[in-house]
C-alpha cells in the first residue's frame, strides 16, 4: 500500500495532479466514467485520458472497464481510500485558510460507532445544526474496527472509539463509561434465576457478538480468558440491528451496555441484567490524528460532542451512560 506522506508529496505539485484524484474519486463513486463526466461537468474523453496518466504514473491498472461501466481493481480500492484523504485534507486545509476571522463553515466527518449512534447521533445533528449551521456534519455509523483506518488516515476528523489500549497514535479523550450488561428476550427470563447473571454462566450460554476486532468482543474474550473460560456457543452479527432482531427472536443472548435497545427494554420485549461478580466496562473515547490538524469547525464540534455527551449522561437519555466529566484543560486524556 502507497505511504500516505508520499503520495500527498507527489500530488499536490500541481493541480493537473489533484484534478486527476477528483476525477478517478468521482468515477468509482459514480460506477461509470460518462456518469462521473457529467457529474463533473468534463468531457468523457478528457476525464478518461486523465485518469489513464495517473494510471500510468502509478505504474498500475485502477479500473477494470467494460460496457456496464467500471470496477475498481485491487489496486484501485486502496489508491481510492487515499485519494480520499488527500483530497479531503486539501479541502479543509483551503477551509482552514479561507474561514479565519469568519463564521465556521466546512464539513466535518465524524465516525461514531453503531452500538453508540442510538444514544449520541440524532441529540449531535441537532446541536450541530444550531450552534454552527455553517458547518455539515458528516456522520459514518460503522463498527469499531472499521473506523480507525479511515481515522488515520484522514479520511474521517473525528471517531468515537473504545479504549482498547490499542489508540497509539491517537489524540483521546474520554467521553462516557458503560457497564456490559446480559441482554436477552423476555422469553428467555426463566433461565434467570436472579436480577443477575454470573460471568462464567453468561459466556456458557448462546451469545451473538460482534467479529472478534469490533466492540465489546476483545473486552468479552479478555475477561473469559482470565476467568478460564471460553466462548462455546456462539453466533457472531456484525450489525446491531440484526443483532436486535436476533435477541427479539430469542436466537441467543448477548453482553452489551444497554443504551441501542432503549425503546425494547422500555417495552420488555428485552431484558437486561447486570454481570454478577465480574463487571465488565467499556469507554467511549473521541478520537482524532495526532499528526493530521483538525480545522476550526472539527475543534468545534469536539467541543461540542464532550458537552453533548456530559448532558446526555447527567439527565439520563444516554441509558447506563456515566459521564466522564471531561473539562476544558483536558484533564481526561488517554494515556
Amino acid at each position: 500500500m502507497l505511504a500516505l506522506g508520499l503520495l500527498i508529496a507527489t500530488t499536490v505539485n500541481s493541480d493537473m495532479e489533484l484534478r486527476q484524484l477528483r476525477y478517478f474519486v468521482a468515477t468509482v463513486d459514480y460506477g461509470s466514467i460518462s456518469r462521473a463526466a457529467a457529474a463533473l461537468h468534463v468531457a468523457q474523453p478528457a476525464l478518461s485520458h486523465q485518469i489513464q496518466l495517473l494510471e500510468q504514473e502509478l505504474g498500475a491498472l485502477l479500473l477494470h472497464r467494460n460496457r456496464q461501466g467500471v470496477l475498481s481493481t485491487d489496486a484501485g480500492k486502496k489508491f481510492y481510500a487515499h485519494a480520499q484523504a488527500i483530497l479531503k485534507q486539501v479541502l479543509d486545509a483551503k477551509t482552514s485558510v479561507g474561514q479565519a476571522g469568519g463564521h465556521l463553515s466546512g464539513t466535518v466527518a465524524l465516525g461514531i460507532p453503531q452500538s453508540v449512534s442510538t444514544a449520541l447521533a440524532l441529540p449531535l445533528l441537532k446541536t450541530v445544526h444550531a450552534t454552527y449551521p455553517g458547518v455539515t456534519l458528516q456522520l459514518t455509523e460503522e463498527l469499531t474496527g472499521n473506523l480507525m483506518e479511515p481515522l488515520r488516515s484522514g479520511r474521517l476528523n473525528l471517531a468515537i472509539l473504545f479504549d482498547d489500549g490499542q489508540l497509539h497514535g491517537l489524540d483521546a479523550i474520554r467521553l462516557a463509561e458503560e457497564d456490559l450488561m446480559y441482554v436477552c428476550a423476555r422469553e428467555s427470563a426463566h433461565f434467570l434465576e436472579a436480577d443477575s447473571i454470573e460471568f462464567k454462566a453468561a459466556i456458557r450460554s448462546k451469545l451473538i457478538l460482534p467479529g472478534i476486532q469490533h466492540g465489546v468482543r476483545p473486552l468479552i474474550e479478555s475477561a473469559a480468558r482470565a476467568a478460564g473460560q471460553t466462548l462455546s456457543q456462539l453466533v457472531e452479527i456484525n450489525s446491531v440491528a440484526i443483532l436486535k432482531s436476533a435477541l427479539l427472536a430469542d436466537i441467543g443472548a448477548t453482553l452489551i451496555p444497554p443504551a441501542p435497545f432503549a425503546n425494547e427494554l422500555r417495552n420488555r420485549d428485552l431484558l437486561a441484567v447486570p454481570i454478577a461478580g465480574q463487571r465488565l466496562t467499556r469507554t467511549s473515547v473521541l478520537c482524532s490524528s495526532k499528526t493530521i490538524p483538525l480545522t476550526d469547525a472539527a475543534s468545534a464540534v469536539s467541543a461540542l460532542v464532550m458537552e453533548l455527551v456530559d448532558r446526555l449522561c447527567t439527565d439520563h437519555s444516554w441509558i447506563g451512560g456515566r459521564s466522564c466529566s471531561i473539562d476544558k484543560s483536558g484533564s481526561q486524556k488517554v494515556g
